[in-house]
């Protein structure tokens, strides 16, 4: 097993998660300028909570993240900063989104520890989403 460990003050930890979430109404919105935009921001606010990406995908009408997090901060506390930020800042900028939507996002998402699985097999998966699952839905959300 080929496990990279990450340290702060406190913990040395292996924390990765895949975390998918939709836009209301499963609406197929992620697409253009607002998928190239969101992507950007994403890597934003994982940068500056010192999140790492493994992985990312977006699909017109869910995100797939692949991402590790320090225990202490807490991925639930990433996913309410990166679909807050994101809802805001994209109905900002793309004020068509306001008419659209509601809100951007749903209330939920769906969240698995990754451990179990190699991460090689996760990060195939996620890559080949806009190939091979165009249209399919994977997931119960929204």
């Amino acid at each position: 097993m080929n496990t990279k460990f990450k340290s702060n003050k406190n913990i040395v930890y292996s924390c990765k998660y895949h975390v998918v979430w939709c836009p209301k109404y499963r609406r197929k919105v992620l697409v253009g300028d607002v998928e190239r935009r969101l992507k950007e921001l994403i890597v934003a606010i994982c940068a500056e909570r010192q999140c790492e990406i493994i992985e990312m995908e977006i699909m017109p009408d869910h995100v797939h993240l692949l991402v590790e997090v320090d225990p202490q901060y807490g991925v639930h506390k990433l996913i309410k900063a990166v679909k807050g930020y994101t809802s805001r800042i994209l109905r900002q900028e793309f004020r068509y989104l306001t008419t659209k939507l509601p809100t951007l996002w749903t209330n939920s998402y769906f969240i698995a520890t990754v451990g179990g699985t190699p991460l090689s097999v996760i990060k195939q998966y996620i890559e080949s989403q806009k190939t091979s699952q165009r249209g399919k839905r994977i997931y119960p959300l929204g």
